[in-house]
Formats: structure tokens, C-alpha cells, sequence
């Protein structure tokens, strides 16, 4: 092993965050960028599934708080995009890579949004899930990603309650809105659970992530996690999780829950899910009409650069 690396892994182990300027690994930075990358397009695309309600909000209420939430996951997506590039790729590679389907980003936004119960679902299953994985990714070991995700899951908690308080509300309201959001949780829970990923014996990517610390808990364990925890949010409401296995383990003291559709979800990753060319077509068309904003505001930054401005 040579010094660099010993210093490296030394470092790992300690605890202490890599930062842009410190030697790392080709591996470790490779896996870095898609990582991070593809948690920075999850953000982005992300927005298209909700975005497309906000005109569509049961009240001003509702409307603000979309609104509000929508735009958080943009900024979320800034910040990552930033901390990618703190590894030596562009923001010009990185969504090359995502138009171009080099690049991934979370499959449970390739799934149509049918109902406003599903804003709730999104944000209490969908955040939820997002949330015990980025709870742990704020102790990962790349300090811009680290510092990235401590921010980040504030926000995160703020979508997980506003997609809660939708879905409580309907439960507790007219038959036809308590059908909807039992509708709605029935379509979304075994999406929720793939967002983990696949089972840490099939994952070629857990051994090397756990190893260096980019991740901080496997993919199983914090799917169990946040099974855990949302059965019993979903009593709490009066709704029921459409699994006929689930049962609590009283000698693990975790809930047991049946088997992941995997062929599912393999389809959806691999691009042939009900709405994948939508959403790369919606952000291929928006990223082109938004380039003369992008020059604009690059030419401004020049003339100022340059004391061209009066």
C-alpha cells in the first residue's frame, strides 16, 4: 500500500472528512461523483412529479406550502450539483451525463402522480425514506457532502410533515378522501422501499461505500429503519400498509415485511418505467429554454469581473 493511501485510510478511520484538495482514491472519487450526482438529479427531477400540482392545490395554503417545498428541492439540487464539482467534473458533464441517461437518479420519480393524496404520499414516504438516508449520509466521510446534507435534511423534515399532515387530513376526511389517500399509500409504499436500493448481496456498490465511509448504514438496514418507523406513523392515521407479510418480530423487535417486486424495479431503473422519457424530455426542453438565462448571467459576471459596468 502506498504512503498516500495508508494516509488516506488512516484518515477514513479516524473519522475526519476528506476534503476537495486532500489525495483520494480514483475509485473513491469516481464513486463520489456518482453519488452525489445522482442525489443531485434526484433532487432536480424530483420537481417534476409535484410541480405539476401546483396549480392544482386544494387551497392558497396548500399552493404556498408546494411551492415552497418545490423550490427547496431546486436548492437542494444546487447544493449538491456544487459539491460535485468540488471533485473535478463540471455542472456541464454532470447534466450531459443525466440527459444523455449516463447518469441515474432515484426511480421512485418515474411514477405518475395521480391524485393530490399523492403530494402526502411523496412527502411523507418519499422524504421519509429520503430522510433516514440522508440522516446518516451528514456523517459521511466527503466534508462537502457532509456539510451539504446537514442542511439539506432540515429541510427534508419540513417536506416529510407537510406530506403527513395531507395524508392525515384525509384520513380523518370524507369517505371518498380517505379512499384516495389509502389509494395513494398503496401505490407508493413499495416504490418507498426500492428507494434503498437492492439488497446489500446484490448491491456493487455497498462494500466500497461502507468501506470509506461515504456510507454510514447499508442498504437493508436502513430500509428496515424506515419501515420501522412508518407502520406506526400509518396506524396513528388510520391507514393500513398494503403488505399482507407484515408482521412485528418480537425476537428482533423489527417488523417483518414480504418481498420487493425487484423485477420492478430493475424496469424502472433501467429507463423503461412509466414515466422515465417524460422526465428526461421535460428537462432536456426546460434546460434549453433556460440557456440564454445562462448566458446572460455569465456575461454579466464577466462584465463585472472586468469593471466593464458603469
Amino acid at each position: 500500500m502506498v504512503k498516500k493511501e495508508k494516509l488516506f485510510l488512516d484518515k477514513i478511520d479516524a473519522g475526519l472528512k476528506i476534503e476537495p484538495k486532500d489525495w483520494m482514491p480514483d475509485k473513491y472519487r469516481n464513486h463520489l461523483i456518482r453519488q452525489i450526482s445522482q442525489h443531485a438529479h434526484s433532487e432536480v427531477i424530483g420537481m417534476q412529479p409535484e410541480g405539476n400540482w401546483i396549480s392544482r392545490a386544494p387551497s392558497l395554503r396548500a399552493k404556498m406550502v408546494l411551492i415552497a417545498k418545490v423550490q427547496d428541492e431546486a436548492g437542494h439540487g444546487l447544493y449538491l450539483y456544487s459539491a460535485t464539482e468540488t471533485l473535478g467534473i463540471t455542472r456541464d458533464e454532470l447534466i450531459q451525463q443525466l440527459q444523455t441517461g449516463k447518469a441515474k437518479y432515484s426511480s421512485i420519480f418515474n411514477y405518475p402522480t395521480l391524485s393530490w393524496a399523492d403530494m402526502g404520499a411523496i412527502g411523507w414516504l418519499v422524504d421519509g425514506a429520503a430522510i433516514v438516508n440522508q440522516q446518516s449520509l451528514r456523517r459521511t466521510s466527503y466534508g462537502p457532502y457532509s456539510r451539504a446534507m446537514i442542511r439539506i435534511c432540515k429541510e427534508e423534515s419540513f417536506h416529510q410533515r407537510q406530506g403527513y399532515e395531507i395524508m392525515s387530513k384525509m384520513s380523518n376526511g370524507t369517505p371518498e378522501q380517505q379512499e384516495m389517500a389509502q389509494d395513494s399509500l398503496n401505490r407508493w409504499w413499495w416504490p418507498a422501499l426500492m428507494m434503498f436500493g437492492p439488497h446489500d448481496s446484490d448491491s456493487a456498490h455497498t462494500s466500497n461505500a461502507m468501506k470509506w465511509k461515504i456510507k454510514r448504514g447499508t442498504n437493508d438496514d436502513l430500509r428496515q429503519l424506515f419501515v420501522d418507523r412508518t407502520v406506526k406513523q400509518a396506524d396513528l392515521i388510520g391507514l393500513e400498509i398494503p403488505d399482507p407479510d407484515l408482521k412485528w418480530n418480537p425476537e428482533s423487535k423489527h417488523y417483518d415485511f414480504g418481498e420487493i417486486d425487484w423485477e420492478e424495479f430493475w424496469e424502472v431503473v433501467n429507463g423503461n418505467g412509466f414515466c422515465n422519457k417524460e422526465r428526461i424530455n421535460n428537462h432536456t426542453n426546460a434546460h434549453t429554454e433556460g440557456n440564454w438565462v445562462r448566458e446572460a448571467a455569465l456575461a454579466y459576471a464577466e462584465k463585472t469581473q472586468n469593471g466593464d459596468l458603469k
